[in-house]
Order: C-alpha cells, then structure tokens, then sequence
C-alpha cells in the first residue's frame, strides 16, 4: 500500500467505499435546477428515513463546528449548560461564550461520561433554557447515556435540547423524536463515511420558533431562512453538490445493510476491540459501562511508544490515532466506524501485535 494512501485507522476521517468516492465524482447540476431538487429531496428524505424522525433536516456545507455555532445563535438562549467530558465537549462549550453567550458547564472528567443525575442537579440550582450535550466524545471513546439524560432535560419543558451526534449518526441508536433531541447535529467523515467538509442537522419546530425571535443570528446559519430554502428542496448558499451525490449513495448502502445491522456491526467490533485490548494488559480509559461503539480509547498501560508505533504502522500502510490533546502518549484511539469489518479490524490489530 502506498504511504500516500493509508488506510486510515482514526476516528475520522475515515475510508471511503470505492461506489461512493464513484457516486461523488458525477457530472456537476445547476444547484437552482430542478434536477438538484431532486437530488436535495431524495437525501433529506433519505436522512428522515434513516433517522425515523419528523423533525426537518437540514445540509450544511460545513464541519459540524458550524452547526454548534448555528444551534445557539438560533435558539439565543439566556443561560446555556454545557456538558463538559472530553475535548470536543469542551470546545462546544468554548464556542457559545465567544459567541457572546452566558454559559455555565458541568464537567466530568476526561474518560468519564455525564451522567443524568448530574444534569439534574444542574438544572435545579440555576435557569437554563439550551443544554449542548455531546453524545460520543471522540476525543476519549466515552458514550453518554443520552436516553436516561433525555428523561431528565424532558422535567423542563422550556429547555432546547441540542446533541453533537458528530461521531455517532449512523453508528450508535439514537431516538431523535422519542427522546426529545431539539437539534441533532453531525458531520459525514465518520459514521457516515463520506469525505469531510459536510454536515447534517435535524431541527425541531422549537427551535424555529426560537429562532424567528433571534437577533443577530448572522445570515449563513440561519434557520428561519435555511427553513425557507428546504420547503422549496433548496438550500440558502452554494451547497457541495458532491457530497450530496456521495450522501445519495451512501442512503442506499446503509439501507441495504440496514441500520440496526450497522450498528450492531459496530457493537461487535467494539467488543472484539476491548478484548484484544484486555489480552495484551491495555486497559480502557473510558469508564467502564460507558464505552463507545464507534471508537475505543485504550490507556497506554503497557507504556508503549506511541509514536515509534504510528511510524512504524504508517510504513505498513495505516494511519494510527495516537491519544487526542492532553492524552498524547498516555492513550491511544481504535476506532470501528465507517467501512470497517471484522476483517479489515483483525488484520489491523495484526499488524499492531508485530510490533509491540
């Protein structure tokens, strides 16, 4: 395998399947045309299937770090809570207060979930009106139990309750409806497995009646007009058509395998990735009962040279996630998401074992 092409074992970007680096390569359409309205309903209409919600879907050609700007401009909350257990928690976190927001968080520490009497407690001692929770920090393999915080935020009617899916959609369940998620945010390169620089959002009419009142929302995230756009199967701006076709097929992949099946691909592999873990004296840094099924972090017990490994592993053809920020050296990333298998992960694991 050329080392210009690795195959790439992070949480994201992933690899992409061959029919859909295929399905994004079409001739380009007229994004005005009715052939793109088409193409707009066909995967907004796709997504709501696959997410068996009501709530509108919107496209957005961005990283998901957008959408988490668009989610509080919209809503222009009074007080946000943000739950805080990793990097990405954080930067979430980070991202309201710039933008001009009060702000408080809830922070358990990095390896540890956000549990749902601890949201409890924090929406009791203050108001708040937006809570931003992070379904699967990426950044340290941890899955929030997001239906039992859902049965929590559901005792405060008034509050929108936003969720960053980036690196669960389409790879963990996820009740948009059921569980009253208000915003579901996510983008493509991980479960998904799409290249990046495209995301997807579901909507709820809470958030548009928010949003109608909202000052000073800027006009490329703004909902009321992103609303606007989707009743005619339209997006606001230029959107990346590519990504829509690769979005199209990608709809049908999934459908085909099914995604309860996905996601029990993932949960298999998952387990197959703590086993091996365990057999070779690496224990988990996440919590235990709160692991992710789309991306396992490991504690370097074994005091292995993480960066010895990710060359050693690159000349062999795969790209290695070491540990994410603060945890570099001390913790290592295995993900199974996107396209991979028991097979593509065992021989993964293989090649890890040849040189440790």
């Amino acid at each position: 395998m050329s080392q210009k092409s690795p195959k790439l074992f992070i949480p994201g970007p992933v690899d992409v399947a061959p029919e859909i680096l295929e399905a994004i390569t079409q001739p380009m359409i007229g994004h005005r045309s009715p052939e793109f309205s088409e193409l707009y309903k066909d995967v907004t209409d796709g997504i709501r299937r696959l997410l068996k919600t009501d709530q509108s879907v919107y496209l957005s050609s961005s990283s998901a770090t957008g959408l988490w700007e668009a989610a509080v401009k919209n809503v222009d909350p009074k007080r946000t809570l943000c739950c805080v257990n990793g990097a990405f928690s954080s930067r979430w976190h980070r991202t309201v207060v710039d933008n001009g927001y009060e702000a408080d968080a809830i922070e358990a520490e990095w390896g540890k979930a956000i549990k749902p009497e601890m949201v409890e407690d924090a929406l009791n001692a203050k108001e708040y009106d937006l809570i931003t929770v992070v379904h699967n920090e990426t950044s340290t393999g941890v899955a929030s139990p997001l239906q039992e915080i859902s049965d929590v935020i559901k005792k405060f009617p008034d509050m929108i309750f936003a969720v960053d899916a980036v690196s669960s959609m389409m790879g963990m369940e996820i009740n948009i409806d059921g569980w009253g998620i208000d915003i579901c945010l996510a983008s493509v390169q991980k479960c998904w497995a799409l290249p990046p620089g495209f995301s997807i959002c579901t909507v709820s009419d809470n958030v548009l009646a928010r949003s109608e009142k909202a000052s000073n929302k800027g006009y490329y995230f703004d909902f009321i007009e992103w609303d606007k756009s989707n009743q005619k199967n339209q997006t606001v701006v230029t959107p990346s058509i590519p990504h829509m076709y690769g979005l199209q097929a990608q709809i049908k992949r999934i459908e085909a395998e099914g995604l309860k099946q996905r996601i029990k691909r993932y949960a298999e592999l998952a387990l197959q990735t703590r086993d091996w873990a365990a057999q070779r004296g690496q224990s988990m840094f996440s919590q235990e009962g709160f692991h992710s099924d789309t991306v396992s972090c490991m504690a370097n017990d074994q005091g292995w040279d993480l960066s010895k490994l990710s060359d050693q592993l690159f000349q062999k053809g795969y790209r290695f996630s070491n540990g994410y920020g603060k945890l570099k050296g001390s913790a290592f990333r295995i993900p199974h998401m996107g396209e991979t298998t028991e097979e593509s992960l065992s021989k993964y694991l293989r090649e890890i074992d040849s040189l440790t």
